[in-house]
Order: structure tokens, then C-alpha cells, then sequence
């Protein structure tokens, strides 16, 4: 497989890493210093691209994949709202967006156990929920979009929660979002119900950015045999 990396800072190089020791070739390096360089020719010459960049380039790099007629794998977080028209404009290309809030087996494996928690909770109103979550002081978006992910399901199965707030007290109907920024963490993500008598929490805590890549890669390799809008859920046939 020939890979072009939209994004080459340190998770760029290390899906590269990892690619390469799947026997994959990165064709095309993409960062700050040749913006230029992102052209339908150059993306026609490689079989899919992975996306990392930040929120207010991502959507350009992705109608630019969508026209080349080039699968694209992104991780980039922070543009969601934009989310229904670029899976519009993926569909009118006929192209194929394998989109990740969060690319690591063990999150979307995370994911699933806080639904059928989500689920399980919904039957006793006495617990509150509350989710914090913990990253490098690098990470411009808060909260991550795994939270929101996270977040997202839990409102899908609550009987009393309606939304979610960031860092700010949260009415009745709500439940709040605690980000911080600290250090070198990967991330951490802590969901908790906590009534007056007892919590009951469940973390995931990433030990480093692997995780993250290899999932890019795996993501990658399965759209070079499958079409049109993809998620981990569809990869681990979740």
C-alpha cells in the first residue's frame, strides 16, 4: 500500500514508522513547510491518505482526497459540526472517509462498555455522571473528541440527561465534561456515576501514542477493499 501522511508531526511519523514495518511505502509527506505539495496528482500516486492535522485545515484536506478519487483515514478532531456535509460531499465523490475520534482497539472497545454501562445506569436516576478527560498541553480541541464520543452515547441511552457541558457547572439535565491539559498524557478518559452512597468509574488510560497509530494503519489498509463512510465500528465489526 502507498500511503500519503496529511500531517507529519509526531503522530505522522509514528503511523510511518508503523506502516513501513507492515511492508507499507509512504509516498507523499504532507506538513506546514509544503502545503503546495497537496495536489490531485501527488494523491493520485498513493492508494489511501491518512489525515492528522488541526480542525481549520482537515475539511480542505478532505474535499482535496474526495476529488483525487483517494480514500482518506482521519483522526483530526474539533470539525464535527461540519460532519453531515462532508459526508455529503464523500458521497457526491462516490469516495470513501474512514473517520476516528479516537483510532486505539482498546477505546473502541472503551466505547462499548460505556454504553452498556450508559444503558445499565439509565434505570437509577440516584447516579450522576460526570466524565473527565486528560491530555498534553499540545491538544488545541477541549473537550477531545473522544469525550464527545463518549458523551454522545451516554446521552443516546440517559433518562435524565439531555446534554453535555465543558468545564462549567452543568444544569440538572446536564452533566458535565472536565478537560485538562497536562504534560506529555496520551489520554485518559474517566466516566463516573457517583450517588450518595457509593461511584462506580471506568477509565481509559492510553500509555502512549501507538495505539493511536496502529489503529490509523489497520484503518487504512481496510479501505483499500471497502467504500463510502467507515468507523472503527465497521473495522472491528463492532
Amino acid at each position: 500500500m502507498k500511503l500519503a501522511l496529511i500531517g507529519y508531526g509526531k503522530m505522522g511519523k509514528e503511523i510511518e514508522r508503523i506502516a513501513v514495518s507492515r511492508g507499507h511505502e509512504v509516498k507523499l509527506k504532507i506538513d506546514i513547510n509544503n502545503p503546495e505539495d497537496l495536489t490531485a496528482e501527488n494523491l493520485q500516486k498513493c492508494d489511501v491518505a491518512v489525515e492528522f492535522t488541526i480542525p481549520k485545515t482537515a475539511i480542505s484536506n478532505y474535499y482535496k482526497c474526495f476529488e483525487a478519487g483517494i480514500p482518506v483515514v482521519s483522526g483530526t478532531t474539533g470539525w464535527l459540526d461540519k460532519k453531515e456535509e462532508v459526508y455529503r460531499k464523500c458521497t457526491e465523490n462516490n469516495g470513501t472517509f474512514f473517520y476516528g475520534s479516537n483510532f486505539s482497539v482498546g477505546v473502541n472497545l472503551f466505547f462499548e462498555i460505556n454504553k452498556k454501562l450508559a444503558e445499565l445506569m439509565s434505570k437509577h436516576t440516584e447516579y450522576n455522571v460526570q466524565m473527565t478527560e486528560v491530555h498534553h498541553t499540545q491538544k488545541l480541541d477541549a473537550p477531545s473528541g473522544t469525550a464527545i464520543s463518549l458523551a454522545e452515547d451516554i446521552l443516546e441511552k440517559s433518562n435524565n440527561k439531555i446534554a453535555w457541558v465543558n468545564d462549567s457547572a452543568p444544569a440538572e439535565n446536564e452533566f458535565e465534561i472536565k478537560s485538562e491539559r497536562r504534560g506529555q498524557v496520551p489520554g485518559i478518559h474517566t466516566i463516573k456515576y457517583e450517588s450518595d452512597v457509593d461511584y462506580i468509574e471506568i477509565t481509559h488510560s492510553a500509555k502512549n501514542r501507538v495505539g493511536f497509530a496502529f489503529g490509523a494503519v489497520l484503518a487504512a489498509e481496510y479501505c483499500l477493499n471497502h467504500k463510502g463512510i467507515l468507523t472503527m465500528k465497521d473495522l472491528l465489526n463492532i
